[in-house]
């Protein structure tokens, strides 16, 4: 039976990649990770794929701050189409994606995002949420497009905001869902993909 090719794209310390790792180790998701790229050089996202002896390759990301620049991105493309990668999974990746990546991988970039998208998109979702007094977070799997966050839902998870809730214990609570959340939307992929 054909796993599911994953390539991995993050900027943290990579609690999602781990989440879908431990996932497929467990045997509850018929995938592979063919590679992880991050934009940053000492992302403990890289170091967590190695230890599991996953490719890991930091890309210099250029000098913009909120996307790479088009060597770059067209090196991430150039990387991912070599390990043969289906679907590219955003897992922390802080920058924008743009027509290089989006072209080269129509409706199989997805994302985590840490609010009930349309709410509260782009950085530290779960503060803005807080600041908005909303009742609830939560987090969101989405397509990729050309937009911060503006892709077309998948799939979302809910977590109520509890009196008392400061950003740590929200976003922990947040990225708990996520670690269940992601790897489900990857299981529905690979059942497509059989």
């Amino acid at each position: 039976m054909a796993k599911l090719k994953l390539g991995i794209l993050g900027s943290g310390k990579g609690s999602n990649f781990r989440a879908i790792a431990d996932a497929i180790a467990a045997g509850s998701l018929s995938a592979e990770v063919c590679i992880v790229l991050s934009d940053v050089e000492a992302a403990g996202i890289l170091a967590l794929a190695r230890e599991r002896k996953i490719r890991a390759e930091f890309v210099a990301p250029g000098n913009f701050k909120t996307k790479l620049e088009l060597e770059a991105e067209q090196r991430v493309v150039a990387l991912l189409r070599e390990a043969g990668v289906e679907i590219v999974v955003l897992a922390g990746w802080m920058r924008m994606i743009k027509a290089p990546l989006l072209d080269s991988f129509p409706r199989r970039i997805i994302n985590i995002h840490p609010s009930l998208l349309p709410d509260f998109p782009g950085r530290e979702a779960w503060k803005q949420a807080l600041a908005a007094g909303a009742k609830e977070a939560g987090c969101t799997v989405h397509y990729v497009d050309s937009g911060v966050d503006t892709g077309e839902i998948i799939a979302q998870s809910r977590v109520p905001i509890l009196p008392g809730d400061g950003p740590e214990e929200l976003h922990e609570r947040i990225q708990i869902a996520e670690h269940q959340l992601y790897p489900a939307v990857l299981r529905e992929f690979a059942v497509q993909n059989m």
